[in-house]
């Protein structure tokens, strides 16, 4: 049975036009004896966005669990996405579900021993590009602690006679939490704690 293909194309703009992919890997599929089973399309949409915003890709990558196709085919990498680490997600998605990759402009071929090899090689570099950055966020808390930075969520400064006032002239728990930015359960606490305010 032929390997079933699927094409994945994508413009940015809308002034430009896919058929120079399609052309090119249509090519390719026949060269290789590939059955197209599929294309997916998503025209004048940035590889930037999230797949919630690509309908076309987010097909793909449905009918890639479907077990619709064998092989995908794209002409460039970037067709695909424009961030490493969502990139290598998909790529890890369309592996785990059996499906090769063939990317034209970069001649990868996951059919191929070698372009399984390289594939391998794109995820380490997605690994050491979320440890690079894991290492950045700790490294920058670190140093802020060290500097006398408080950590987390600012508190509110609230002031106990404003709110004492408040209360006293009605105010329910509510409208007290609303009107000086703290949450109910604080207001609570501080009418707890100091009884006189009630």
């Amino acid at each position: 049975m032929a390997t079933r293909a699927a094409l994945y194309l994508r413009v940015s703009t809308k002034d430009q036009t896919t058929d120079n992919q399609r052309i090119e890997l249509e090519q390719v599929a026949q060269a290789k004896g590939w059955r197209i089973a599929a294309i997916y399309e998503d025209d004048g949409i940035s590889g930037a966005e999230g797949r919630d915003k690509r309908p076309a890709y987010d097909q793909m990558l449905k009918d890639a669990v479907r077990a619709r196709f064998d092989v995908l085919l794209s002409w460039d990498v970037s067709r695909l996405g424009r961030s490493l680490t969502g990139l290598v997600q998909s790529l890890d998605d369309l592996h785990a579900n059996g499906v090769d990759l063939y990317l034209h402009k970069q001649a990868i071929d996951t059919t191929t021993p070698s372009g399984k090899a390289m594939f391998q090689m794109t995820g380490v570099f997605a690994e050491f590009e979320r440890a690079m950055i894991r290492d950045r966020v700790l490294a920058g808390l670190a140093r802020a602690k060290a500097s006398g930075k408080t950590l987390g969520r600012p508190k509110n400064i609230v002031d106990l006679v404003e709110i004492a006032a408040d209360r006293k002239a009605g105010l329910t728990l509510r409208q007290l939490s609303k009107k000086h930015g703290v949450s109910l359960g604080y207001i609570h606490s501080i009418l707890l704690r100091n009884e006189n305010y009630n």
